[in-house]
């Protein structure tokens, strides 16, 4: 009989994470021994119930999966980490990977695939969706520097250029330069537009 491969998920979606535990649960060979709903739950669980394999969404309360990820690495470094995720956005693959994780795939993968990605993870490959690699590749790194990745995130609540100086700590003037070199580094025609861009690249996580 084949390594028993405890399983550590987490995903804040009840149902999904419930789909994911039960689909897993039917394979000989895997078994899950944790399940969490938020990212700032993941290092403790990690830590009290010893998985060889973490599952991690992207976007979840406490702590987004790619932040949760580093904390996994650094709480039990004999865990693996495999994001499953809606979000297969280029920018959240390059930043999982730098993050410590061994996979990235979507949730639409087939239980069977998904099962075999564990079972590779866990043995020490990597794995990645295909289609997103490609992406990546194309994308490249985020184009904004940290300033203008922090005032388009204030940016997604709307508000007023002077809202976000004020939010920010920073000059409206200099609010205004950092949203004209975001807007002309995404390519986009407006500042509501930049945002949207840049988010699904993924620059805008953390």
């Amino acid at each position: 009989m084949s390594e028993e491969i405890r399983l550590l998920l987490a995903d804040d979606q009840a149902l999904v994470r419930g789909a994911l535990a039960a689909l897993l649960d039917l394979e000989p060979d895997l078994t899950v021994v944790a399940e969490v709903g938020r990212g700032d739950e993941v290092a403790a669980a990690a830590a009290a119930n010893r998985p060889d394999v973490a599952l991690l969404d992207v976007e979840m309360p406490g702590l987004d999966g790619i932040a949760a990820a580093k904390a996994v690495r650094d709480a039990l470094p004999t865990c693996k980490v495999l994001i499953v995720t809606t979000f297969g956005r280029p920018g959240y693959l390059r930043r999982a990977m730098e993050a410590g994780a061994s996979g990235f795939v979507v949730k639409d993968t087939p239980a069977k695939q998904l099962a075999d990605a564990v079972r590779r993870v866990h043995a020490g490959l990597r794995v990645v969706d295909p289609t997103l690699a490609a992406e990546t590749l194309a994308t490249g790194a985020t184009p904004l520097t940290d300033r203008e990745t922090d005032v388009l995130r204030a940016a997604r609540a709307g508000g007023t250029v002077a809202d976000l100086a004020k939010e920010l700590h920073l000059s409206e003037g200099t609010v205004r330069n950092h949203l004209s070199a975001a807007i002309g580094k995404t390519g986009a025609r407006t500042r509501a537009e930049a945002v949207r861009l840049a988010e699904a690249n993924g620059w805008l996580l953390g």
